[in-house]
């Protein structure tokens, strides 16, 4: 348990022999578990709030008459926020010695004390809502430190991504500042439709987006630009070359192969028999001489 630091604040030299003659023979570190650290002679408020400051219970000390009283009153409003508690203690009149009741004083130096532990019972409770309150106070305070660490986490990855997209910004605004740089110092601009029809004036126009693809097909970014319907290039052969291309592409993509003839095959020849039989002639003629040639071979 922790010993209560208790100072004593009198009006002079006279009253601090009083109050140590007092103290002789209280033990007051076993009964009451305090030390008396300081007995402060002065009636100066600034030397009394150096000497007092920090004190866990201070005791003003006065005369009981009307000085007394004033100034323990002054003390007590200039003194009460700088020390744990503030106890008023009333000295009788004189300072001599002999004509003091030391045991008067020892007495009401204890009433002293058990006043400030009465009073301290009765802001105990008052102290035990104030500890319960700071406790729920500090539980709202971690779970708001952790709250704050993930919004920081959070802020750094939102700021992170912004920076980049910071620099991605710098550098489309460096390259369109470089194609509008371009276009300002154009010398061709046409039309897509017009460029078309005064080379194909029957076919139809084809999507643009298809014309900006056959530019990087054929490596012309840079040299030819597509967009907005226009074409943009230094030299018009280029432009009508790349538009030929085109036409050309579009015309092998529409013609589709036509599939192969299959093979004639020709009719299978007659063949010729190894006896060749005498051909027959209907309705012919048979002459007399002709019969007669005829029976003399067999």
């Amino acid at each position: 348990m922790a010993i209560v630091d208790v100072r004593i604040l009198v009006e002079g030299a006279s009253d601090v022999e009083v109050v140590s003659k007092a103290l002789q023979g209280l033990a007051l570190g076993s009964e009451y578990n305090i030390t008396i650290s300081s007995i402060i002679p002065t009636t100066n408020v600034e030397i009394a709030k150096s000497a007092a400051a920090g004190a866990d219970l201070l005791i003003i000390a006065t005369d009981a008459d009307r000085v007394g009283r004033d100034l323990a009153e002054r003390l007590f409003s200039e003194l009460g926020e700088m020390v744990g508690h503030v106890e008023r203690m009333k000295l009788p009149l004189g300072h001599d010695l002999e004509h003091v009741d030391v045991e008067l004083v020892r007495k009401e130096l204890k009433n002293t004390l058990v006043r400030a532990g009465l009073k301290s019972l009765q802001i105990l409770p008052e102290y035990m809502a104030l500890r319960n309150q700071l406790l729920d106070l500090k539980g709202r305070y971690d779970g708001l430190g952790e709250e704050y660490r993930k919004l920081r986490d959070e802020y750094e990855a939102v700021t992170k991504a912004f920076e980049e997209l910071k620099e991605e910004n710098a550098r489309l605004k460096e390259e369109n500042e470089g194609l509008k740089a371009l276009l300002e110092s154009a010398k061709n601009i046409y039309r897509v439709d017009e460029a078309w029809r005064s080379l194909f004036p029957a076919e139809p126009v084809p999507d643009e987006a298809y014309i900006g693809k056959a530019v990087e097909k054929l490596g012309l970014a840079g040299k030819v630009i597509v967009g907005q319907g226009y074409i943009f290039a230094e030299d018009k052969a280029l432009v009508d070359e790349l538009l030929r291309t085109v036409y050309l592409s579009l015309s092998i993509k529409e013609e589709s192969p036509k599939p192969p003839r299959p093979p004639v095959e020709e009719p299978p020849k007659p063949q010729e028999s190894e006896r060749s039989e005498p051909e027959v002639v209907e309705n012919a003629e048979v002459k007399p001489d002709d019969i007669e040639g005829l029976l003399k071979g067999l």
